[in-house]
This record gives C-alpha cells, sequence and structure tokens, in this order.
C-alpha cells in the first residue's frame, strides 16, 4: 500500500530526449557561429542560440536529478540515469565553453581544422540524440540493436575527431608562426576534440543501460 502512494517511473525517458534535443540546439548554433563567424551580427546572434541551448539543458538535468529523490521506482538504474543526465549535461556544456573560449580569446577566423571538428562534433550530438530517443524501448530486441549500432558509429566519428586533432596539432606547431596564435588555436582544437570525448562517454553510458536492460 506504501508503495502505491509514491510515485513511479516518472517521465525519465521523454526528459532525457527534451535534453539531448537541447544539445542538438547548441551543436547546430555553434556550427552555424563557426560558418558565419565574420559576420559579428550573426556571431552574436548564434552565440545567444548556444547559451539559450545550454540554459534549457541546465533546467532539464535539474528536473531529472531532483525527480530522481521524488520518484519511488525508476524505470532504469538511478545510478544510471544519474549519470547519463548528467554526461550529456557536460556535452552541452563543453559546446558553450567552445563559443565562450573563441570570445574570450579573441579568435579572428576560423580554420578549416576548427570547420572539421565542429561538423563531427555536430553529428556525434546528432547520433547521441539518436541514440538516446531508443532507451525507452530497448526492452525490444531490434530496438536495443538499433541503440548499440548508433553507439558504434558515435564512437567511430569520435576517432575520427582524434585524427583531425592530431593532424591539427601537427600543422599548428609546425606553420603557426605566432606564438599567441598557437595557444588559442590549441585550445579551441582540444575543446572541441572533447565535445567528441564526451558523447562517447554518453554512448558509453547508453550501451550500458541497454545490455543490462535488454
Amino acid at each position: 500500500m506504501f508503495g502505491k502512494l509514491l510515485p513511479r517511473e516518472g517521465n525519465f525517458f521523454e526528459m532525457f530526449n527534451q535534453h539531448a534535443d537541447r544539445i542538438v540546439e547548441a551543436a547546430r548554433a555553434f556550427e552555424q557561429l563557426v560558418g558565419n563567424y565574420n559576420d559579428l551580427h550573426l556571431r552574436e546572434q548564434y552565440n545567444r542560440d548556444v547559451d539559450n541551448a545550454e540554459r534549457a539543458a541546465d533546467r532539464v538535468t535539474h528536473d531529472v536529478n531532483r525527480l530522481i529523490h521524488k520518484t519511488f521506482i525508476t524505470p532504469i538504474d538511478r545510478e544510471q540515469i544519474h549519470k547519463l543526465i548528467n554526461t550529456m549535461d557536460d556535452v552541452a556544456d563543453l559546446i558553450q565553453d567552445s563559443a565562450e573560449t573563441m570570445a574570450l580569446y579573441d579568435v579572428r577566423h576560423m580554420t578549416e581544422e576548427i570547420m572539421r571538428l565542429t561538423a563531427l562534433s555536430t553529428k556525434c550530438c546528432e547520433r547521441v540524440k539518436d541514440a538516446v530517443k531508443f532507451l525507452g524501448k530497448v526492452s525490444e530486441p531490434a530496438t536495443a540493436e538499433a541503440a548499440l549500432k548508433t553507439c558504434e558509429e558515435i564512437d567511430r566519428l569520435e576517432s575520427d575527431a582524434d585524427r583531425v586533432l592530431r593532424s591539427a596539432m601537427s600543422k599548428l606547431f609546425r606553420e603557426e608562426p605566432d606564438v599567441r596564435e598557437v595557444i588559442k588555436l590549441k585550445a579551441i582544437y582540444e575543446l572541441l576534440e572533447r565535445i567528441t570525448d564526451k558523447c562517447e562517454d554518453v554512448a558509453n553510458v547508453i550501451e550500458g543501460i541497454v545490455l543490462e536492460n535488454s
């Protein structure tokens, strides 16, 4: 009788989806920021879009963490819920950090490597969104398999970003004579690659959830 009086399950899967939507919004806004960097008005607009998406993601994270403590029976392990939503929030934070760092360091132009890493990070975020959508039905074998394949794709994209980063660093240290530019671009490259790293972390959490619940 006591258990029946307490909230059950909550709406965790829908909240995961909402957060994933905000991650993709932030990633796409950041990609537009990079693509329109020479237009100061558009750059400021897309910076605001990144900030708005990150703040919205923070609100979802707060709501999920609060709901964990109010829900008697959760659909998956509480620790998995906590780890997933907070790792996802790290992705949104890193996107915002990348945009802020560009402004703080007064980066004057976008390099080919920034554009490539940005595109890969956006693809990773989109695949995270796809993987998260499967979580509510991972008891179905076909859905579980699709989720695991999506996580494998995130791993491949992260490996691609690793290779771009190594190439970018090599080129930077060989060809850039201005030490200040080296410092700026190195920081940006590493931040962008960390977005894909963190997406891979999300994929690893999702894989664990799928394997334990399918």
